[in-house]
């Protein structure tokens, strides 16, 4: 049925939207043609990862420890890692302190939010001996109820690995590596942009004011911010045009830690578990869907439908969604459905201003179709908060116990 009512491209909306297969598309397992698990589950895969592209990287773990030292009752290390591409990763390694305790943990690779803040990645979902910056403070008191969910999940006996991911904290992008007239049309006005002129590639003075160092004041960070913010249309653009695809760097990203966490002897590798808010619920989506090593997820606050973003909410959302071509194969919520039967919980709000409730629920429902086909629909539950986007502290008690259920050992502390 055609959309009559007001969406982003207007009187195109019900004719773009249209487009997406109404039915199960040709790579959902929800097509009754399709009855081999492990056979659909390697085409599906096998198409995914040719449309995202992910860069080509070695697999050897190269990660060295910056520093340890106790914080609370945890242990908390200090990592980094180098990528072909960019500058080196920082992550903290948390785990539980105190003497007694014996054998390999679970782990949690906890994946950080978007939140519009790239001047800082793993700090939004940590505490640390580091100072908790103004930012930070504000920014899980309104999304977490105050509380650093990685150090909880750490606190009940599981290693959570938290990394810095593209381009956000360690890996961010600096003004100072770019045009200066590029850089000063970013930060310009709608209503003062016009065609660039000859005269405009000589700008210089500018970029400086960008780059902050941490103990600069806040209005500097709220600037490198809305820089960031203003930037990303340029980055989707010029790694469309290398063949790449956002979703393709976080992806490879996120299984480069996920290799690290599973290599550590510390951590039991058959039981693993990843988790993210927001931009994070939309790594885990991709990380679980991808990836069987993950044994466990949590996607809060990120599901819904393709045609959600194509009538109503791409204009709030970040281009690390967006995979061109993939509406056609499958719907949105099926690329965490890549991962039946393995265990999925989804939280969603129901007043989360960057979703349409109704679509999704169809998501929901769509995931939960997957998981009975399979004869797994005690694997999937989708559960509904009252309130904004967030992971408070009642979703979060969901989250690990659902994780405690699947992943636990009778050294976890309740």
């Amino acid at each position: 049925m055609k959309s009559k009512s007001a969406n982003l491209l207007g009187s195109y909306g019900s004719w773009a939207s249209d487009l997406i297969p109404e039915s199960p598309g040709p790579l959902s397992f929800r097509n009754n043609a399709r009855s081999d698990l492990s056979e659909w589950k390697e085409e599906a895969r096998g198409k995914v990862l040719e449309l995202i592209f992910k860069p080509p990287i070695e697999k050897k773990v190269n990660a060295h420890l910056v520093k340890k030292y106790k914080y609370e009752d945890l242990e908390v290390e200090e990592i980094a890692w180098s990528l072909p591409y960019g500058p080196e990763t920082r992550a903290f390694f948390l785990k539980p302190g105190g003497a007694g305790r014996s054998g390999k943990l679970p782990g949690i690779l906890a994946l950080h939010d978007h939140g519009g803040i790239k001047y800082f990645g793993k700090q939004k979902i940590t505490r640390t001996s580091e100072p908790q910056h103004p930012f930070i403070k504000a920014h899980q008191e309104k999304y977490y109820g105050g509380l650093a969910w990685a150090n909880e999940l750490a606190g009940r006996g599981y290693g959570v690995l938290v990394h810095d991911v593209f381009p956000f904290g360690s890996r961010k992008i600096l003004a100072s590596d770019m045009q200066a007239h590029a850089v000063e049309r970013i930060m310009k006005a709608p209503l003062d942009l016009k065609e660039i002129e000859p005269e405009d590639l000589d700008i210089d003075g500018i970029i400086e004011i960008y780059d902050v160092p941490m103990e600069e004041p806040d209005d500097r960070i709220r600037l490198y911010n809305a820089f960031a913010s203003q930037h990303e249309h340029i980055i989707a653009r010029s790694l469309f045009s290398a063949g790449l695809t956002w979703p393709g760097i976080f992806v490879t990203e996120d299984i480069f830690a996920l290799d690290y966490l599973c290599f550590r002897p510390d951590i039991d590798a058959d039981r693993i578990g990843c988790c993210g808010l927001s931009g994070g619920g939309l790594r885990t989506n991709y990380l679980a869907g991808l990836d069987d090593r993950i044994r466990c997820s949590v996607t809060a606050g990120f599901m819904t439908t393709w045609r959600d973003f194509v009538l109503n909410i791409s204009f709030n959302h970040s281009w690390m969604i967006y995979i061109p071509h993939l509406p056609r194969y499958m719907e949105f919520p099926e690329i965490l459905g890549l991962r039946v039967p393995l265990p999925a919980l989804v939280l969603a709000a129901n007043q989360d201003p960057l979703f349409t409730l109704k679509e999704v629920k169809i998501a929901g429902r769509i995931l939960n179709e997957l998981y009975k086909k399979v004869n797994a629909p005690d694997n999937f539950k989708i559960s509904y908060y009252d309130g904004p986007h967030r992971f408070d502290p009642a979703m979060q008690e969901e989250a690990f116990a659902w994780f405690d259920l699947r992943l636990s050992d009778c050294n976890i502390r309740k």
